[in-house]
């Protein structure tokens, strides 16, 4: 089979993909987008959850509900049958289920890897959900199956977004609703990534000075780090204006669409936290770190959403969430 073939996944039986790249692989993947999203999301499925803090407890249930209900979606909840499209882990929808979403779920992600993290995720949590290795702009699902599509961080990465929103609202029901959240705005990822690119330069560099040494992780993991990096670059293809998504889901076909966007200097702080963390051994940061860097997250998001909302026009936020129905 190809990468790209719909299959199920076991989440016991199934092997794991290969851990990690080599710069061959690397190089090769350079040219072929849909060849590095798998050799990126395999490399990252299993350090994934603790590389970007996502857990299944309280916390981000409140985070992936917050996002939900930010879309505006006012239907009767529980919805009976939810798809995530590119699902990594299973973040999105897993806590989108144990906050009284959805009943049943389903997910789909080009990595095998992935898949299988997000089908163990579900499992361990006892949650009614089956996954398969697919391609989001052929979504390997009949006509009017699901009630609820949802996505977290994913439509960036598909070549053809318009494309994968027909293919959303042809599984989806009639009247059945999409909401795509995490989604870079085209400034906010500018200014995300000159941030993150000017913390992993001082890091790697102040850590090279004698009495900070110890604070630096060994070369071979930053060349991993590095090579990773260069994948991303890759794999990231889109940023998005607002208006242009929600003109993309009209053009699709849907209706009632509607955005909305968050973190703007939540977004200034989280950038540069995780490249930090990224470049310095993980026993170097205790419980006080993971305090200033939750809590500074939560002030500040709190400052965007009550303040700066209201003064910043919405391009400038990092994240966009679109919306919108099958007629």
């Amino acid at each position: 089979m190809t990468p790209f073939d719909p299959q199920p996944i076991d989440p016991i039986d199934d092997p794991a993909p290969h851990p990690h790249a080599t710069a061959d692989e690397v190089q090769a993947a350079l040219a072929d987008t849909k060849l590095a999203q798998v050799l990126y999301h395999d490399w990252e499925a299993e350090t994934y959850d603790e590389k970007w803090s996502i857990s299944y407890d309280q916390r981000c249930i409140d985070y992936a509900r917050g996002r939900f209900d930010a879309a505006g979606a006012h239907e009767a909840l529980p919805y009976d049958r939810a798809l995530e499209l590119g699902c990594g882990t299973g973040f999105f929808l897993l806590n989108l289920m144990q906050g009284g979403v959805a009943t049943r779920g389903s997910v789909t992600d080009l990595s095998p890897g992935m898949v299988k993290v997000a089908l163990r995720n579900g499992t361990n949590l006892g949650l009614d959900v089956d996954g398969r290795v697919a391609d989001a702009e052929t979504i390997p699902y009949e006509d009017n199956t699901f009630d609820l599509v949802v996505g977290h961080a994913v439509l960036h990465h598909i070549p053809d977004v318009e494309q994968s929103l027909r293919e959303v609202l042809r599984v989806l029901k009639p009247g059945g609703r999409f909401i795509f959240a995490g989604e870079p705005s085209t400034i906010g990822d500018f200014y995300a990534r000159w941030l993150s690119r000017a913390t992993w330069a001082v890091t790697t560099t102040v850590t090279k000075l004698g009495p900070l040494q110890s604070w630096r992780r060994p070369q071979a993991e930053l060349d991993e780090s590095s090579r990773a990096a260069a994948l991303e670059a890759v794999v990231d293809i889109h940023t998005f204006d607002p208006d242009e998504l929600a003109g993309l889901a009209r053009s699709a076909g849907a209706c009632e669409v509607s955005t909305t966007t968050e973190e703007f200097t939540a977004a200034m702080l989280g950038w540069p936290v995780r490249t930090f963390e990224a470049a310095v051994p993980p026993e170097k940061l205790g419980w006080g770190w993971a305090r200033f860097a939750f809590g500074g997250w939560k002030r500040l998001t709190w400052l965007d959403e009550t303040l700066l909302c209201k003064v910043v026009p919405p391009k400038f936020f990092y994240n966009v969430i679109v919306t919108g129905r099958k007629p």
